[in-house]
């Protein structure tokens, strides 16, 4: 196989190294205002260019045969941002699932959603319930995406409904375990990510699936959200690829 096929099959360097593709890629999407503060453009447009990265980033996952995509789309500190952001930033999203979703489903994509829906306004909780029940059956690639969303809070109200079952009688303290705790979480049903990408070179999880990247490999980009294509994806996957999990025991490549 030539040098270009081999980076353009991110697979080789998984058969090549005796790993599997990651089931489920993780993606922390930054770097949208810097991206639009260097071309002189409001960050309006960055958050636009990023949409198109979102879209590109499902293409391809598809293409890979990666089963999970989620993508860190509105965190619960991002309310912090001025509030002409945050209604852009909302727009943005009612415009994606209105003019995607249709896409999505035809193409046999799921949506689940995670994040804390209360005190959303109406029309926002209305289309993502939407976009969760006209895909629900969809057996393809499941699109996660992490709305109004914090990992911490996720944590809190797993264990603050865990607490309440023991007080009305229904739980054991004894039986609460790590499986129970994970069941309590907005990502139940779906496996812990497997690679984590973050966009801009910055180097921090930022409160993104605090619990379920325990094991996750990571890789840092310094490209902007805006720029991230499909190259820098499948490059990405052939990182990973490379890597050797462990998992805290001995190499399996060891021998």
């Amino acid at each position: 196989m030539s040098g270009e096929a081999k980076r353009m099959d991110p697979g080789f360097a998984c058969r090549e190294a005796g790993e599997g593709m990651p089931a489920h890629v993780a993606i922390i999407m930054d770097g949208n205002g810097r991206w639009a503060a260097q071309r002189g453009l409001p960050r309006f447009e960055g958050h636009r260019r990023g949409v198109e990265a979102i879209r590109q980033a499902v293409r391809t996952a598809g293409a890979l045969g990666i089963r999970y995509l989620t993508v860190y789309s509105f965190s619960a500190e991002n309310w912090r941002r001025p509030a002409e952001e945050v209604s852009d930033l909302m727009g943005l999203l009612k415009r994606f699932v209105r003019h995607d979703l249709a896409e999505l489903h035809a193409n046999n994509i799921r949506v689940r959603i995670i994040g804390e829906r209360e005190g959303l306004a109406s029309d926002i909780r209305l289309l993502l319930d939407e976009a969760e029940q006209l895909t629900r059956s969809n057996t393809g690639l499941t699109l996660v995406i992490a709305f109004n969303y914090g990992g911490r809070q996720e944590i809190v109200s797993a264990v603050r409904a865990l607490a309440l079952r023991v007080k009305e009688g229904g739980l054991d303290p004894a039986e609460i375990d790590m499986d129970k705790i994970e069941a309590a979480l907005d990502t139940h049903g779906i496996p812990d990510p497997d690679l984590v990408i973050r966009t801009s070179g910055e180097q921090r999880v930022s409160n993104f699936l605090t619990w379920q990247t325990a094991y996750s490999e990571f890789i840092f980009l310094p490209c902007y959200w805006p720029d991230f294509d499909e190259a820098a994806f499948r490059s990405a996957v052939d990182e990973y690829c490379r890597r050797d999990r462990r998992f805290g025991g001995l190499s399996v490549r060891a021998g």
